[in-house]
């Protein structure tokens, strides 16, 4: 055999193998992905409470003596800045006579106007007890309650809620006995 047909047929044998061995071999592991955070839900929301005024404070706002009132439903109502409702939504109160309610779907342009401090107001519903049906104008609520911005946020991982405050709200009694005028 020819002395440079040896290094001739290892060079052809390498470059068969190099060949053979790219089309085997493992694939190079995929581009790292970016994690991106999940989004932050900002919602806002509404609490507050709603009594059974006592018969001795009718006709003023006092709610001294005034019992919660469980079961009772409120309305959460937002008008655009046309005057338009854009939300509505009734809630109900707990048994310690609170109520919580998120606004959801509640859009706000950036219109000044539709911010939730002046767009949204709080009425009453209804209430569970025969004997407390009537509605009071406690803090205006005849007309809607406004409502209060008092620093009060809840926070999770991914959801954050601004609570606004609304009333206190009040029923008062369908009957009252006779006596003498409201104290104040």
């Amino acid at each position: 055999m020819d002395s440079r047909a040896l290094p001739f047929s290892v060079l052809v044998t390498l470059i068969a193998m190099a060949v053979f061995a790219n089309g085997y071999s493992t694939p190079p592991p995929p581009p790292p992905t970016t994690a991106y955070p999940a989004v932050k839900t900002v919602e806002a929301a509404v609490e507050g409470m709603v009594y059974c005024q006592s018969c001795d404070k009718f006709g003023s706002w006092s709610l001294a003596g005034a019992e919660a009132l469980a079961g009772a439903k409120i309305s959460i109502i937002c008008k655009n800045h046309r005057q338009q409702v854009s939300f509505y939504k009734v809630f109900k109160t707990d048994s310690y006579g609170h109520f919580y309610g998120e606004l959801k779907g509640f859009k706000m342009t950036p219109h000044y106007l539709d911010h939730p401090l002046h767009s949204c107001r709080a009425k009453l519903v209804s209430s569970p007890r025969e004997d407390c049906n009537l509605f009071s104008n406690i803090n205006n609520a005849l007309d809607g309650a406004s409502l209060r911005y008092e620093e009060k946020r809840l926070k999770w991982t991914n959801y954050e809620a601004v609570i606004y405050a609304a009333g206190p709200l009040a029923f008062r009694p369908d009957h009252c006995p006779a006596t003498a005028p409201p104290t104040y």
